[in-house]
């Protein structure tokens, strides 16, 4: 990948940071795409989390046979732009992330991890300044636990399929997986419904009544006469 097309990778997530979860999940609804996922909430604070999914697949353990760390070779090749995400199928009674995990990944630049499962070492994380989404918290270790499947393959969170690459952004609302190949259409339609919803504000604020504002045809950009 040469330095344009680095270029044209931050300028995407620099749009797509500039637009809330709930426009994005509008504009995936309209393309027809999955909208988006609750339940999944930052661990500390309120920090936003926009990058290119690096994915981990995670199953639990058959033996007792030790290996790599899980995830540990995912976040050694990571890097800035990236955020991990890993499937853990929604299971909150071990940690699939912590606090070396999160370490690792801070000083590899890694923007944060969206994991569909728990995680441990909060105060950690929240030290570094690393965002952290999940499940919630526990306290119990993954040695013995998980094993890793696969890493950089496509995984499935709750019902969305998430490949390595496709644009992620997670806040308070949740989070929002964008194919890649569809990132710049979507982003162009979230742009576009964020302009009319800001419109719609402006009036508001001018003392135009709610139910004249906020018609779901201005919403949806459809032209009135």
């Amino acid at each position: 990948m040469d330095d344009k097309d680095d270029d044209k990778d931050m300028a995407l997530l620099a749009g797509y940071e500039a637009l809330d979860s709930t426009t994005i999940s509008d504009a995936l609804d309209a393309a027809g795409l999955p909208s988006g996922i609750g339940g999944m909430v930052p661990v500390w604070g309120h920090p936003k989390v926009v990058g290119f999914a690096a994915t981990v697949e995670l199953a639990p353990v058959t033996d007792q046979t030790a290996g790599t760390h899980i995830a540990a070779s995912a976040v050694a090749a990571g890097g800035p732009g990236n955020v991990m995400v890993i499937a853990n199928g929604g299971r909150t009674d071990v940690s699939c992330w912590g606090g070396l995990l999160s370490l690792g990944a801070r000083l590899r630049g890694v923007r944060g991890v969206v994991a569909d499962g728990a995680c441990r070492d909060i105060r950690d994380a929240r030290e570094l300044a690393f965002p952290v989404y999940a499940r919630g918290g526990v306290p119990a270790t993954a040695r013995g636990r998980l094993r890793q499947v696969s890493a950089g393959e496509p995984v499935r969170i709750d019902s969305v399929t998430v490949a390595r690459g496709d644009v992620v952004v997670a806040d308070e609302s949740g989070v929002v997986f964008v194919p890649r190949a569809r990132a710049r259409d979507v982003l162009l339609a979230a742009q576009a419904l964020d302009q009319r919803e800001r419109a719609i504000a402006d009036d508001l604020r001018a003392g135009v009544p709610l139910d004249a504002a906020m018609r779901d045809a201005r919403l949806a950009g459809i032209e009135e006469h």
